[in-house]
């Protein structure tokens, strides 16, 4: 069984990507980071996804990037509300954190060095989301080369394969592919601002991309039952 490591936010995207993984017979060693971000919600929900998922070991990193700010997940600024789902297509958002998945992705590199992993698994997606310049294909493809130029494996000439099996589907196929899947969505978490219990507030551009890919999928979304 390959070993893989998983950057697992506790997201849909992230937890859809676990499954896949799992589904192709990897051994799932997930990585969390806690930078700081509004809330704890999706750390809580990254430990409830682990073990759903019996993963073989599951790290939590606490790396606070409110040091830099710079964002309205890490810094004073308000996250914008009551916007259309495709206006973050016209300019990067304010959610957006700067070179975070530049930060994660290197982090999980050294974790799959480490466990001599040939693969990382990231649940980037360009089609729905919010215009973000570290989910592209060619900055994943950019990686992989530092990946290959960076590392003892990659000198050696052992690759590391960072895959983006979400990249460019619909949130509509991501949520059908979770669903299949069996993937608990009602433990994953996708607002900027969650309530108690993991409440999504309904009006941050993360909650209404998934609220429409539910829609469009033709399911129900647990985390709003009742």
């Amino acid at each position: 069984m390959a070993k893989t490591v998983v950057l697992a936010s506790g997201g849909l995207d992230s937890t859809v990507t676990a499954a896949i993984a799992k589904s192709e017979g990897y051994e799932l060693y997930f990585l969390t980071i806690d930078y700081g971000q509004r809330h704890r919600t999706e750390i809580d929900c990254a430990q409830k996804i682990s073990e759903f998922f019996d993963v073989k070991e599951h790290k939590i990193i606490q790396l606070d990037l409110r040091t830099f700010g710079g964002s309205a997940l890490t810094d004073q600024i308000p996250v914008p509300a009551h916007q259309p789902a495709r206006d973050g297509e016209r300019q990067i958002p304010v959610t957006y954190v700067p070179a975070r998945n530049t930060i994660f992705l290197s982090l999980a590199l050294a974790y799959a060095e480490v466990l001599d992993a040939s693969s990382m698994f990231f649940g980037a997606n360009i089609r729905d989301y919010s215009g973000y310049p570290d989910c592209r294909p060619a900055f994943i493809q950019a990686f992989k080369e530092v990946a290959r130029l960076g590392t003892r494996m990659g000198m050696e000439g052992q690759q590391i394969d960072i895959l983006a099996p979400l990249l460019f589907l619909t949130k509509r196929e991501i949520i059908q592919k979770g669903h299949a899947l069996g993937v608990p969505f009602q433990w994953t978490n996708s607002c900027y601002n969650p309530g108690r219990q993991n409440q999504p507030c309904g009006q941050c551009d993360s909650c209404v991309i998934r609220q429409e890919g539910f829609e469009e999928a033709q399911l129900s979304d647990p985390l709003l039952a009742g």
